[in-house]
Formats: C-alpha cells, sequence, structure tokens
C-alpha cells in the first residue's frame, strides 16, 4: 500500500519537508483556492506539481482530493452544460498532467461535520466530536427548521433545549463555526442566517431528486473518465447520515451498490473512508470493503468510536470501534489479487485520516483534524499493521 498524506498547498501550515520526515512520500492535494465550477488550468495543476516536486524530497501528487461539484449540479439547477464542460475541461487538464484519481463527494451544502474541533481527551490531547445534541439544538433553535423535531427523540431534544438555554453567543458561534471547518478552501462560511437561505433552495429536493441529481453527474462524467483512463472514487457521506433535512445518498452498503449500479465501469469506484462508514453502526466497514473490492481506488485509514445517542468522536486509529487490522487484511487481499491479475496500478493508494491534536499540535493553528503528530502516530500504527499483515506467513482473508 502506497502511504501518502493530505497537504493543503499553500494554505497548509504543515510543510513538505515536515512531510517527508513521516515517511510518506505520496502527496493527497487540490487546488482548493479555485472557487467551485470554475476550470483548474494545466497551467495551475502544473505549478501545484513544481512545487511538490521543487521541494527536493521524492513526493509525488498522487491524487487529486478533491474536484468539488457545484451545488447547482446537486441541486439539478437551471441549465448546467457549462458547469459539466468545465469539470470535464478540469478532468482532462488533470490527465495531461499525469492525475488520475480522483477522490469526490456529494454530500449536498455541507461536508464533513463535527459539533467540537477541540473535544478533551484524557491525555491532554484533544479531538473531533460529533455530538447530536448541539446538532439538535441547532437545528430546532438556531436554524428553526420547519419539521426538524423529527429527526430527534424526545430525550435528545431536552437536552438540546437545555443546552441552548444556557449557551452564550459564543457558544453559539463556536458551534457554527465547527460545522463550517469541514468546507474547504475557497468555498463560503455560512452564518445561521445564511444558512438558513442556503437551506432553502433545497427545499422539495428529497432523496430520490438528490440521487437523480447524482445518476446525471455520473452520467456526464464517468464517460469521460473512461476516455482520460482516470478513476473516480466517491468519498462516503461523513456522517452517514440526513442531516439539516438533506438527504445524503452515500452512507452505506445499499447506496454505494446503487452508485455503481448507475454507472458499471471500474472508473466509478470508491474512496474507502473507514471513519465515515465507521460513524454508522449498521454499517461493518471490513465488510463492505470486502464486497466492493474491486472498485476501491483510493483509502483512508482512521476510526471513531461511536455513543448510544448517534454522538461519535475520533478515536485513535486502533483504538475504536473499527476493527482495522481485518480491514487492512481486507486491503491487502485485494492488492494481492490485482498483483496476481498482472496489473500495473495494483497498489492502493491511502492516507492516515483525522487525527488527534496532541503534543506540538496543540495550538499549532493546523486544518481542523489535520495536525501533524497525531496523524504521524495514525501513519505509524497503520504502517506497523501492514508490515506485520504483508509478512509472508500470514494469509489474506
Amino acid at each position: 500500500m502506497i502511504e501518502s498524506w493530505r497537504w493543503y498547498g499553500p494554505l497548509d501550515k504543515i510543510e513538505l519537508n515536515q512531510i517527508a520526515q513521516t515517511g510518506a512520500l505520496g502527496i493527497v492535494n487540490a487546488l482548493h483556492e479555485i472557487p467551485y465550477g470554475e476550470v483548474w488550468t494545466e497551467e495551475a495543476i502544473a505549478q501545484r506539481q513544481k512545487m511538490i516536486a521543487g521541494a527536493g524530497h521524492g513526493q509525488k501528487w498522487h491524487v487529486v482530493e478533491s474536484l468539488p461539484i457545484h451545488e447547482r449540479i446537486k441541486r439539478g439547477e437551471g441549465d448546467l452544460s457549462e458547469l459539466f464542460a468545465n469539470y470535464r475541461q478540469s478532468m482532462a487538464n488533470l490527465a495531461a498532467q499525469g492525475l488520475t484519481t480522483i477522490c469526490y463527494n456529494f454530500m449536498p451544502l455541507i461536508d464533513w461535520t463535527r459539533t467540537r474541533l477541540d473535544h478533551p481527551l484524557k491525555n491532554g490531547g484533544t479531538s473531533l466530536r460529533f455530538e447530536q445534541v448541539q446538532i439538535c439544538a441547532l437545528e430546532l433553535f438556531m436554524l428553526e427548521r420547519d419539521g426538524a423535531e423529527k429527526d430527534f427523540t424526545p430525550e435528545i431534544i431536552a437536552r438540546a433545549k437545555a443546552w441552548f438555554d444556557a449557551s452564550t453567543e459564543d457558544d453559539r458561534d463556536a458551534l457554527v463555526a465547527a460545522i463550517m471547518a469541514g468546507l474547504p478552501g475557497a468555498y463560503d462560511r455560512y452564518t445561521v442566517a445564511s444558512m438558513k437561505e442556503a437551506l432553502k433552495l433545497y427545499d422539495g429536493i428529497g432523496r430520490d431528486e438528490i440521487r437523480s441529481n447524482y445518476a446525471r453527474f455520473l452520467d456526464e462524467i464517468i464517460p469521460a473518465a473512461q476516455d482520460l483512463g482516470m478513476r473516480f472514487a466517491v468519498h462516503p457521506d461523513d456522517p452517514p447520515r440526513d442531516i439539516f433535512g438533506l438527504p445524503r445518498v452515500v452512507s452505506n452498503a445499499e447506496d454505494i451498490a446503487w452508485i455503481f449500479e448507475q454507472q458499471k465501469a471500474v472508473e466509478n469506484g470508491l474512496t474507502l473512508c473507514s471513519g465515515s462508514l465507521g460513524a454508522n453502526p449498521a454499517n461493518n466497514v471490513p465488510a463492505i470493503a470486502r464486497e466492493f473490492s474491486e472498485r476501491i481506488h483510493f483509502v483512508h485509514l482512521r476510526n471513531v468510536a461511536k455513543d448510544a445517542d448517534g454522538s461519535f468522536e475520533e478515536a485513535a486509529h486502533l483504538e475504536g470501534d473499527t476493527d482495522m487490522v481485518e480491514l487492512v487484511s481486507v486491503l491487502l487481499g485485494e492488492e494481492t489479487a490485482r498483483k496476481e491479475e498482472g496489473r500495473g496500478d495494483w497498489e492502493l493508494v491511502w492516507r492516515p485520516d483525522h487525527g488527534h491534536e496532541i503534543l506540538s499540535d496543540i495550538g499549532s493553528g493546523t486544518h481542523p483534524g489535520y495536525p501533524l503528530i497525531g496523524r504521524l502516530r495514525g501513519l505509524a500504527e497503520m504502517r506497523g499493521v501492514i508490515k506485520a499483515l504483508s509478512h509472508k506467513h500470514v494469509q489474506f482473508t
């Protein structure tokens, strides 16, 4: 498996020479400064590659994470021909520069969602956390979303009301800021007022409509990917459930099977994110990896610890609810199968995902979920698991 590291380019406080010291020479990157819907030019792509190669550490840009999808495409709004054409042109420009794997997501409006970015841990570090009570408070008492009470139990609603009544304006601002942290790069952040307006644009758009718009996206993009020799890898919803009244359609094995049925070409594939899928108690992540192993084009390894009320937090990579050893065994087994088929691209690119802020990470101001030391710990732990399972006496499942 090819070790990689997500780097936010010029927006990142972690430098390429620091990443090189982790031992991960694969870089996962995107042109986050370019607004959604605009073309990524060959010149801009080449400049970023030159920046990575020019650091002199032997690093290589392996995966594009991500080439974002404009919200109008997700809503199926108006004449989308220019947006699709721009997307395909960006794909062509990436392919021309040798970049052939694209990670993307189809989450409406909001990307990955957490309610706290600095949840305290017993060891003195901090983690990202999704708290069901605070999401409920935001939806019912701040956004005042119609029908939101149907999505929560009476107990959660009562606790949310107590939190809201006791909260200060700073508490509420911190909650909104934490949720907005999942939006990368040039994407606009919302206030409560602007989020209310943005949600109105999704009025009347349910699960069937989102699926229809997603199928149209795949119809427009996957044939181009085939022509360009590219692999598309959808990232699961995070969390893997409807949120803010917005349907999420990449949350479980049934959803993934539906996506692959829309376009059966191997180019239509999956980013296996063990943390996103693992936040749904009904998901058996190793089983999902085994079922769709032939369509996995990219891997995020992280872990979560879930609470009974639907809350969860980022766990250390080997301490959460997902059996990471079993999962890695499945992935290595798929690599072996690909190698035996004689495929030149048999190695899976993976990266350590969301780490705890520990030691010198604390107060360093890195992107939420993407500290240096915390991810290095995850990289080292998973590197050890991979090395152990790669021993010649181990039989993969």
